[in-house]
């Protein structure tokens, strides 16, 4: 079957190739096009735009090439009514996708999947009549989204486990690096226990955050401060923050570092779900403007009770959440300091890992998600007796200023959707702690002088 995949950003590239490579195993005669990236690359088809064309975030930056973005889209329906594709799998990036959507809806015949829901039990909840008139099938990779669709909303969907599970679990299975192994390849003390920063991937995050903790982390002598670099982040604008400091910098080895790490302090986001997964205890900070005013917010206006995936999956308090006006160094120093080795607070998060694992289940996400897809597209051809095309054949003699986007105001807003594109915090399956054991993987103790 012909399967078109629209991806707007880094992360929904990764889990699309991996779906893409599941749906390879179980339809071998699968075609992939696609608006995605290196990695949906890498499986194979034919990528018609590069999601680098697409990933415009924030106001500003949207507004100075909406023309762009309104090109592209017009450009992707075009496309997809040229190929006919089985279905039409899009990945997250809603204000973007919502719109293919209800053109795929409206203008074809083609069914519309979406893999990884748009967060709309955190805001824009009135989007659910666009996906329950769009979306023929929905498939999450958070659990506690099944009731807010199901209970809530009365829309069917498909939970197919967390790909953060597999990924974690895959890494821990294969990574056999010592303690002093590492230390001695990133210069570090091996005679100190670790405190990991994971301050973001974006630089407004990062500025926001690591000056705060930094001086939280740095109140605890014992330790070192070792932080993990995102590849998308020049080391000099890291040197920003952290020259004059003691914290040393990791580039792409958070994995690593996790393991390794005895406590860490996490911007909100996919990360803070990691770090749960390797059982690493952990603050969640998050530095936010008019914090007052937030708090407020979080109170009377957002519709979540929670930032953070481990907490949002718990559905209950699993790590100390410091943003709003809780966001202080002192607060953040305060939280560090119960969770630390020998502290009952420590004892107690890791207790709420292991629900939050057996809340996400076992599952291969994308190759439960591909199964589900093929089955479901079988049926659907059984039952309509037709190979899935555009429904109304004579579309293709039409001409394609047809297939120019026209759509009000409330769908050409808001392309850009940066908290929605991003984890709120826009995730080892069994349950147990397999992170090597050995005495090695443990800072030994200092030779006395």
């Amino acid at each position: 079957m012909k399967y078109y995949f629209v991806v707007g950003e880094a992360s929904g590239d990764l889990h699309a190739s991996r779906l893409m490579a599941a749906l390879g195993e179980v339809d071998s005669d699968a075609q992939f096009r696609y608006f995605g990236g290196d990695d949906m690359k890498a499986v194979g088809g034919t990528c018609v735009k590069h999601y680098k064309d697409l990933a415009y975030m924030g106001f500003v930056p949207v507004l100075l090439h909406l023309g762009t973005i309104l090109k592209n889209m017009s450009f992707c329906k075009k496309d997809i009514a040229r190929w006919k594709p089985d279905v039409v799998i899009l990945v997250d990036y809603p204000g973007f996708n919502l719109n293919i959507a209800k053109f795929v809806h409206d203008k074809t015949g083609i069914p519309v999947y979406y893999y990884i829901s748009p967060k709309i039990w955190a805001w824009k909840e009135w989007r659910i009549r666009n996906i329950k008139r769009d979306v023929r099938e929905l498939f999450s990779i958070l659990p506690f989204e099944v009731p807010f669709y199901e209970i809530k909303h009365h829309y069917k969907i498909h939970y197919v486990g967390n790909p953060t599970v597999q990924e974690v679990a895959e890494f821990r299975d294969s990574y056999d690096q010592s303690y002093q192994s590492f230390c001695k390849e990133h210069q570090l003390d091996a005679y100190k226990p670790i405190i990991a920063l994971l301050a973001g991937s974006r630089k407004q995050e990062i500025k926001d955050n690591l000056p705060a903790m930094i001086e939280a982390a740095s109140r605890f002598e014992d330790y070192q401060m070792v932080l993990a670099g995102a590849p998308s982040i020049s080391d000099s604008f890291y040197k920003k923050w952290i020259g004059g400091t003691d914290v040393k910098l990791v580039k792409n080895r958070t994995y690593p570092l996790l393991v390794h790490a005895k406590v860490a302090l996490v911007t909100s986001g996919t990360a803070t779900l990691e770090t749960a997964l390797f059982d690493v205890p952990q603050v969640v900070c998050y530095e936010t403007p008019i914090p007052r005013l937030i708090r407020f917010g979080f109170k009377h206006i957002i519709k979540v009770k929670y930032i953070s995936l481990v907490n949002l999956i718990a559905d209950k308090k699993v790590v100390p959440e410091m943003l709003a006006d809780l966001f202080t160094v002192d607060g953040i120093a305060s939280e560090l300091r119960k969770i630390l080795p020998g502290q009952p607070g420590r004892d107690k998060m890791l207790a709420g890992y292991q629900e939050v694992r057996r809340r996400l289940g076992n599952n291969v996400a994308p190759e439960q998600a591909a199964a589900l897809m093929y089955d479901l597209l079988q049926t659907y051809k059984s039952d309509s007796g037709l190979p899935i095309q555009p429904a109304d054949s004579a579309r293709e003699q039409e001409s394609e200023d047809q297939y120019e986007p026209s759509a009000p105001a409330e769908e050409n807003s808001g392309y850009s959707d940066e908290p929605e594109s991003q984890d709120f915090d826009s995730i080892d399956p069994d349950g147990q702690d397999d992170r090597p054991t050995s005495p090695e993987n443990d800072p030994p103790s200092r030779p006395e002088e």
